[in-house]
């Protein structure tokens, strides 16, 4: 029996396995040792997010945006005032990290973080974080032609006096030259201990039972 074009490929590409490489070109097609070779190249890839995830929100430094600070600083400043009214060290993360999308979400940065951040955090931060935008808004969206009360839309959820907080206390009044930034060294034990102990994601059982 002739094998076709296809075939051979596909023989030839589970050959590579052994070598670093899952076989396949259909995922359709593949196998669990394929599986096997992905799932070891992943523990790898998410050992190293904490460091993309410092990397992405050093890339603020310098962008002002018309500021008196740039945006690194602001988001060192709000994850210091977090700190110094004694919030735990998600929260702190959270309030490091809520910013960390305004380069490539330019037109929707806190649903970057938030996405980041799902899997490692409460219900409660996530929504947090997802929502600081539109309860930001509370502060400036009328100096620019839209409703400061955007955020009543959400009034009556469980965590709406949470989120109206987080932007009053800490985010709001974080573009302050004068005010104490801790350095991000001081906070890098943080966001390495939150990336290390994922909670919620499909993958986790997967995980465990690989571990």
């Amino acid at each position: 029996m002739s094998s076709t074009l296809e075939d051979v490929r596909e023989t030839a590409a589970h050959d590579t396995v052994g070598e670093g490489h899952a076989g396949f070109t259909d995922m359709a097609k593949s196998t669990r040792a394929d599986w096997e070779v992905i799932g070891a190249h992943f523990k790898q890839l998410a050992a190293g997010l904490p460091d993309r995830v410092l990397g992405e929100l050093g890339k603020l430094a310098g962008d002002y945006g018309g500021m008196r600070i740039d945006r690194l600083q602001h988001s060192l400043q709000t994850a210091t005032r977090a700190h110094r009214d004694g919030r735990d060290e998600e929260y702190v993360v959270c309030a490091l990290l809520h910013d960390m999308g305004d380069l490539l979400g330019t037109y929707n940065h806190p649903d970057i973080a938030a996405a980041v951040l799902k899997p490692f955090v409460s219900e409660q931060n996530h929504w947090i974080v997802e929502k600081h935008g539109i309860f930001q808004g509370y502060y400036f969206f009328h100096h620019i032609g839209l409703d400061r009360n955007m955020r009543e839309q959400f009034r009556g959820h469980p965590w709406f006096a949470a989120t109206a907080e987080f932007c009053e206390k800490y985010d709001s009044p974080a573009f302050d030259p004068e005010a104490e930034i801790m350095p991000l060294s001081a906070f890098e034990p943080m966001v390495r201990r939150l990336f290390a102990a994922p909670r919620n994601s499909i993958y986790l059982d997967a995980m465990r039972e690989k571990a």
